[in-house]
């Protein structure tokens, strides 16, 4: 659903976004992942990295806490003037044994200077106590269900606002029933990880609405498989469900996308799609058609092939743009 591939090593959505569309912030990275408290899904970063894109496509990994970004501040004794000449060191060094084609080191040095002007801009950007007492109240600050998600998706809103590209906010990490993956006690997991994302989700579209910001902004929520209708498990009291891969729902908002539209139908049991089916390539491409980009211009040459997000051709869901 990341990447478009079931094995490892291909660029992710967000790498491919920022690689056609460019940063729209010199201050603030163009990519950025909040990944749950509870720890890393199994597919690890890799789920969200570039692939075979140079490395600059990369994203940020924040921290999913209430100190975001470590190491804002520069160190005790140290003053801006100094660190600058620091980084123009570093840079010097690194373009005197920089290779043809060595997009390593050109990351490295980008990151580098990235790091040196966030420590001006991101320390406010973070410092969400800025924002009136209704606004955290509506993502759910501050209530123990709902501060972490609501805190991750008002930093999300906050730095749409100042040019980051695309953020990625994680819902569920960690092992096991930690996840929405419910193989136990769907009743118990499911409301657990509701009560944690309904009324921050339900904040951020109202938010970005309110500020003018919903339709410039795509909003997309959704995971690789949905339960079946069949129970799993031997206790009656907790029973779970399974992977259901074949018929499952995602959302969109804003963006130019059609509220209120539903494409496609399930059978009678909601296992398996029987109407206007869409995969996953579709979602793609109707993701990169609402950011103006086109899936078979958006490509990279790699070991001889032009690759691109949706390998094959994808099409783009008509009925909700």
């Amino acid at each position: 659903m990341m990447s478009g591939r079931l094995v490892p090593g291909f660029p992710s959505m967000g790498s491919w976004i920022i690689y056609g569309l460019g940063s729209e912030s010199q201050s603030l990275p163009s990519y950025v992942v909040m990944p749950a408290p509870e720890g890393a899904l199994e597919g690890g970063q890799p789920m969200y990295g570039q692939g075979f894109l140079p490395a600059v496509y990369q994203p940020t990994m924040m921290r999913p806490d209430q100190d975001p970004i470590l190491n804002l501040d520069l160190p005790r004794g140290i003053n801006r003037q100094q660190r600058r000449r620091t980084i123009d060191l570093i840079r010097e060094l690194g373009q005197a044994s920089l290779a043809p084609e060595d997009n390593e080191i050109s990351a490295r040095i980008a990151s580098y200077e990235l790091a040196f002007r966030m420590q001006t801009e991101a320390p406010e950007l973070v410092d969400i106590s800025t924002e009136p007492e209704e606004t955290r109240e509506l993502y759910g600050i501050g209530k123990q269900s709902t501060d972490d998600y609501g805190r991750r998706c008002l930093l999300a809103r906050r730095m749409v606002e100042k040019g980051v590209r695309f953020v990625c906010v994680v819902a569920g990490g960690g092992p096991g029933e930690l996840q929405w993956d419910a193989h136990n006690d769907i009743e118990e997991n499911h409301q657990r990880l509701a009560s944690q994302t309904d009324k921050p989700v339900a904040g951020l579209l109202r938010d970005l609405k309110r500020r003018g910001m919903l339709e410039s902004t795509l909003v997309v929520w959704g995971g690789e498989f949905g339960r079946t209708a069949l129970a799993e498990g031997e206790d009656p009291t907790t029973l779970g469900r399974d992977h259901s891969p074949t018929g499952f729902t995602w959302w969109m908002a804003g963006g130019g996308v059609k509220g209120g539209t539903v494409v496609g139908k399930t059978d009678e049991l909601g296992i398996h799609a029987i109407e206007d089916k869409v995969h996953f390539r579709d979602l793609h491409t109707t993701i990169l058609n609402q950011l103006g980009l086109d899936q078979n211009q958006l490509t990279y040459l790699h070991l001889g092939r032009e690759e691109r997000l949706t390998e094959l051709q994808g099409k783009v869901i008509e009925e909700i743009v």
